[in-house]
């Protein structure tokens, strides 16, 4: 597994791999310092499963980077970590296919809990029929009773405020944790094995 941290601040880059590599101590994080150098990465170390981004690059120009990545890397979650304040960029940034967008003025803590949502433990289980996994993270016990009330990704969206891609991309890891290939699978699963709580 591997993650790219793309920012020309080498104090600031360093400290968000310091906090990956605390969070995910087997992942590989490769530091890049501008967008041109991605491709590289991508033959060297594989599809990233989450990059973190800062807008403010020598070869970007406002949310650039982030259309270029997600046209690159279209199923690869992605976080923008910006200088800059939310209610400029923001909007813009999730527009464009960004999964989060981070100040950084907020700090090492709140940024490292925005990356461990991202991180979420998502072993395959090699069984051939849905699987009851000992245990589920918080977001993944929201994600079933939310499923199980039949709402749509878009509401889940809305009502966990985070983008639409982001939702699949959990709801992806879901289905692999529970060995299971569909929505209605995943909570008749959730129902019978009494995995959520009413």
């Amino acid at each position: 597994m591997s993650i790219l941290v793309i920012d020309d601040h080498p104090l600031m880059r360093e400290a968000v791999v310091m906090l990956l590599r605390r969070l995910r101590t087997k992942a590989t994080v490769i530091e890049l310092d501008r967008l041109a150098v991605v491709n590289q990465a991508i033959v060297e170390h594989g599809t990233p499963e989450l990059v973190c981004l800062d807008l403010k690059l020598p070869d970007t120009n406002g949310v650039s980077g982030v259309r270029e990545l997600r046209r690159l890397l279209p199923d690869t979650s992605l976080i923008v970590l910006s200088a800059s304040p939310a209610t400029d960029y923001s909007d813009l940034s999730l527009e464009a296919g960004a999964d989060a967008y981070v100040e950084k003025s907020l700090g090492a803590a709140h940024i490292g809990k925005v990356l461990k949502e991202f991180l979420e433990d998502d072993d395959e289980d090699d069984a051939d029929g849905p699987t009851i996994p000992e245990k589920l993270s918080k977001r993944q016990k929201q994600l079933l009773v939310m499923l199980d009330r039949g709402l749509s990704n878009r509401d889940i969206a809305e009502s966990l405020s985070i983008s639409e891609h982001t939702v699949k991309v959990h709801l992806w890891r879901l289905f692999r944790r529970l060995n299971v290939k569909s929505r209605s699978q995943a909570s008749h699963l959730a129902r019978t094995a009494g995995l959520i709580d009413y």
